[in-house]
């Protein structure tokens, strides 16, 4: 069994990526600039945010933070989002979700310039993704495809399993895998809570990738011998066993599936390093017009 190091490999790419920034100014190039909206004061997404903050500065990215309280306006929001848009040094931007319910999380994501989508979630860069065509990917996705490539993994003729089929990570991934390329070329079958036989579905698959956000819902009677085993979980859990009072879990019971995979990321540590690092790529790439030209 290896366990994939998503914090080494996260650890190489923002490298790589602080190594093309150096190049990119001293051929005379702008620095890349990523502005994240933070609207309230939600624990994860504070953390999440600060979390992206730090990536800037590690990589040589100049970052922004705009905040708001709860109460803004969704024309206040939006207002925002339109003067990002037109900002000509502003390379990326992300409004960080989730919104207070009295604003249309669509209709933010849909206001935000495709150019400077680099959460990949406007419905052009979806729609591009689908296709083939170059887009912005999210960053959870793109961040499996690159442990994915990085670990040497076989796609090409697999059969995959997604469980979860949410537009942020299940969707995407199960169209990315299916696509022509490396990784891709793998057959997909996306799972869910209607799926039925799921045990069955589940233990049929050369890679399984656990996206749906319920704590150790994947047990060893659902992972044949040799499987690769992604895990996209990340759930607190209450613990007594840490000062936090909390844990964070997968949705894999990694002790017992853990031997019976070829490869197999753990949580912390797997997954969630690349997503942050992906948005990285993808700013990098809209400072350098890689997508939109």
């Amino acid at each position: 069994m290896i366990l994939i190091d998503g914090k080494k490999c996260s650890a190489d790419v923002r490298q790589e990526i602080a190594e093309d920034v150096k190049a990119l100014k001293a051929e005379g190039g702008k620095t890349p600039h990523l502005v994240a909206v933070l609207v309230g004061h939600d624990g994860g997404s504070e953390s999440y945010v600060a979390g992206k903050m730090r990536a800037c500065n590690e990589v040589g990215f100049k970052s922004t933070l705009v905040r708001y309280e709860d109460d803004v306006t969704e024309a206040e929001l939006l207002a925002k989002v339109d003067e990002l848009n037109r900002d000509e040094d502003v390379d990326g931007f992300i409004v960080q979700l989730p919104l207070p319910k009295h604003i249309s999380e669509e209709k933010v994501t849909e206001a935000i310039d495709p150019r400077k989508d680099v959460d990949g979630f406007h419905p052009m860069n979806v729609g591009r993704m689908t296709i083939g065509a170059p887009a912005f990917v999210s960053a959870t996705p793109q961040g499996i495809m690159e442990l994915l490539r990085r670990y040497n993994i076989e796609t090409s003729g697999k059969n995959v399993v997604v469980i979860g089929r949410s537009n942020i990570v299940g969707r995407p991934m199960s169209i990315l895998l299916s696509r022509k390329g490396e990784p891709g070329n793998a057959t997909v079958t996306v799972a869910h809570s209607r799926t039925k036989d799921l045990k069955e579905v589940c233990a049929s698959a050369d890679i399984l990738i656990a996206a749906l956000g319920s704590p150790e819902f994947v047990t060893a009677d659902m992972v044949k011998e040799g499987a690769v085993v992604i895990d996209v979980g990340t759930t607190r859990v209450k613990s007594d066993l840490t000062k936090s009072g909390w844990k964070l879990k997968g949705d894999v019971k990694f002790d017992e599936v853990a031997d019976k995979c070829s490869f197999i990321t753990p949580v912390p540590g797997g997954v969630g390093p690349m997503t942050i690092t992906s948005l990285m790529i993808n700013t990098l790439k809209s400072a350098k017009k890689e997508i939109y030209k």
